[in-house]
């Protein structure tokens, strides 16, 4: 067994002041092919603690958070990617935490989940991540990453009308309806020196043709 090592760790973050289940933290340990019998999870209001092992690597990892989070309310999942965690604020409020940890350093194993981080001002418009009801650290019933995160693939059954929903109602399936028919276009009518010509040319053809056949 080689020396422990610490996980990469991947954060993102909503906040609200009236509403809990957007007020939340999104933690993602990074610890591959990990037996769930070797995970070992230690969870406080003021920290994370994470150790396990894999064949090949031990892990360890302990984070002291920039703020307390409430227990009771936080979830997560093992996977074969290692641990994801939605860990809920105590403190409800609108702002964002300024960092995850609480002393102000900078932790190179420490990265921001761009493929959930919105900015403060936009989290109205963001889709919803945070999965459905509630339960505890150890009542993992209903908390289905899979659905959360769309699967491997991306976002799976994503409903796009949601997505539409902030264009003012805009219904693409009815853009075409009320569109006018295109009028028909009409030929310009010919000037009085165009007919001349056009006739001219028409009679030096007819007399062209009567001499063939004369022949």
């Amino acid at each position: 067994m080689s020396a422990t090592v610490t996980p990469e760790v991947l954060w993102a973050q909503r906040s609200s002041a009236d509403d809990a289940d957007k007020n939340i933290i999104y933690l993602t340990i990074t610890a591959p092919d990990i037996p769930k019998e070797s995970l070992k999870v230690g969870l406080t209001p003021e920290k994370l603690t994470f150790n396990a092992e894999s064949k090949s690597k031990k892990y360890a990892v302990e984070l002291e958070f920039y703020a307390e989070i409430d227990v009771e309310h936080s979830k997560q999942h093992h996977s074969g990617r290692g641990i994801e965690f939605v860990l809920r604020k105590k403190e409800a409020k609108t702002e964002y935490w300024p960092r995850l940890l609480k002393e102000p350093r900078k932790l190179q194993f420490i990265k921001t989940d761009f493929d959930r981080w919105v900015d403060e001002d936009e989290q109205e418009e963001a889709e919803d991540l945070a999965p459905p009801g509630g339960g505890g650290m150890g009542d993992m019933g209903g908390f289905d990453f899979s659905q959360m995160m769309g699967g491997a693939g991306g976002m799976g059954g994503m409903d796009m009308s949601k997505l539409m929903g902030g264009a003012g109602g805009m219904d693409l399936g009815e853009e075409d309806e009320d569109m006018p028919e295109l009028e028909a276009v009409s030929k310009p009518a010919e000037t009085a020196g165009e007919k001349e010509v056009t006739e001219t040319v028409g009679e030096e053809e007819a007399t062209g043709t009567e001499a063939q056949e004369a022949k």
